[in-house]
């Protein structure tokens, strides 16, 4: 059974532009790129698929530059007339495997436009460091992540769930139910094949040998990030040990209580980025855009998957019997899939979040996260619950130039208007955690709608 993904929309947007240009579909391994593109592929009359892993495949592009040899070589093997070209979706699978393929995508473009072409794979930034001439202007990209909230419950079918989260705002008569499936979601987090497993037989228990295995593979694959023996170790100990700095800021120099150097782990690190496996969230000091991410100041990490990471911390069993997951691993799993839920949205360009920082000597402060919308950066705290400290973010709300604030919590949806200790007045939207994914749409719906008194 192929699970619905959102980004199938873009793809049926991306078939009818008249000026369609080959499109890269990325994302880390085992995020379902092929699924969804071979998904795709039945609304057209013909296919051709070349996955270039392997050598019959891959050999198209070793004995020609020429893309109307290539393709006319195909069509013949695969029995297609060439009027029918204009419903041919031409798939090349896994093309980091092959960088000379990636050159000659803005042929496809120039020389046979009618064509349709989709190329995915992983680790192209490491595969673009051996592409000659990179194919500028003549190609398009889209982004695919692990399953979101909405995503997962069209795969598990809750259709009055569904139903409920199209009302902006939400009812409180859906929250117990809404709050309850988001808590199952984070603990088995988004990635494909786990949660094609969870439908079949509805047990958390079953999902440890696939976390295992997924893990296991992204470890073997930090061969192909490593330039050298002393990066592929430095990679090997981050991939071992950051899951236990989750929603601490991090430092490289010495990182978990290693011996190696900062430029080492740096350069580590950026790697693992570039493969979207672990990701650098870095902070800003805007209070006003553009948002500019501050690249000297310490990055929080991000996982791929939350899923994968309660795996890691051995904290899936102890979280199924928790009625607030956000007490969850010293309160840091909650904000994790709440950026995860955010990141999932960003499909047309790889921007990761990032969150806010004012760092004085005796007064420091840290919002969870910023979001730009017209014209405006909005703070957002993640608390356990109706109460806690909103100190940080009276500190944001003090220095921009509106009124609008956020907190994502485990109660209802609602809007307050208060004031911060020093009696500067502002509207505070709280949300549910479940809501993550459709922040936008409600920091777009408080802004037209609601205004100080």
């Amino acid at each position: 059974m192929a699970l619905k993904r959102h980004l199938i929309d873009q793809l049926h947007k991306w078939k009818s532009k008249p000026n369609r240009k080959p499109l890269i579909l990325r994302g880390a391994r085992q995020v379902g790129k092929t699924t969804l593109v071979n998904e795709f592929a039945k609304t057209y009359k013909h296919r051709l698929y070349l996955n270039l892993e392997k050598k019959a495949d891959s050999q198209y592009f070793d004995q020609t530059d020429d893309v109307n040899t290539i393709i006319e070589s195909l069509l013949i093997s695969n029995n297609i007339v060439s009027n029918d070209i204009s419903e041919t979706l031409l798939f090349i699978d896994e093309i980091q495997e092959q960088p000379k393929a990636i050159q000659l995508l803005r042929y496809f473009f120039e020389d046979i436009p009618e064509l349709h072409v989709i190329a995915a794979g992983s680790l192209l930034e490491f595969a673009l460091k051996d592409v000659k001439s990179f194919p500028v202007g003549r190609v398009e990209f889209l982004y695919l992540y692990p399953f979101n909230f909405i995503e997962y419950l069209e795969a598990i079918e809750h259709q009055t769930g569904l139903n409920e989260l199209k009302n902006i705002p939400v009812k409180p008569v859906a929250h117990s139910t809404l709050l309850s499936l988001f808590n199952n979601y984070t603990i088995i987090g988004g990635m494909p094949e786990v949660v094609n497993q969870f439908i079949k037989n509805q047990s958390v228990a079953d999902l440890s040998s696939i976390y295992g295995s997924i893990w296991s593979s992204y470890i073997s694959d930090s061969e192909k990030y490593a330039s050298n023996n002393t990066e592929k170790n430095v990679i090997k100990h981050i991939m071992s040990t950051a899951a236990y700095t989750i929603d601490e800021r991090i430092k490289f120099q010495n990182f978990g209580n290693s011996n190696y150097r900062s430029r080492e782990v740096g350069e580590a690190m950026r790697n693992l980025h570039q493969a979207k496996v672990i990701q650098l969230i870095y902070p800003t000091t805007a209070t006003e855009v553009p948002i500019v991410p501050d690249l000297k100041k310490s990055p929080r990490l991000q996982f791929l998957d939350t899923g994968i990471l309660n795996h890691i911390l051995s904290i899936s069993a102890e979280m199924l019997v928790m009625e607030d997951l956000s007490h969850s691993y010293k309160g840091a799993i909650i904000p994790h899939i709440v950026t995860q839920e955010l990141i999932s949205i960003q499909v047309n360009t790889f921007e990761l979040p990032n969150f806010w920082v004012r760092e004085k000597k005796q007064a420091s402060s840290e919002v969870d996260l910023v979001y730009a919308m017209e014209g405006k950066v909005i703070p957002i705290e993640i608390k356990s619950g109706s109460t806690g400290s909103l100190k940080s973010l009276h500190q944001f709300i003090e220095r921009t130039n509106h009124p609008y604030a956020v907190r994502i919590y485990a109660g209802e949806f609602s809007i307050q208007e208060t004031r911060t200790p020093s009696g500067v007045p502002y509207l505070l939207m709280n949300l549910p955690y479940y809501l993550g994914s459709l922040i936008p749409q409600y920091i777009s719906y408080f802004i037209k709608n609601h205004q100080l008194s």
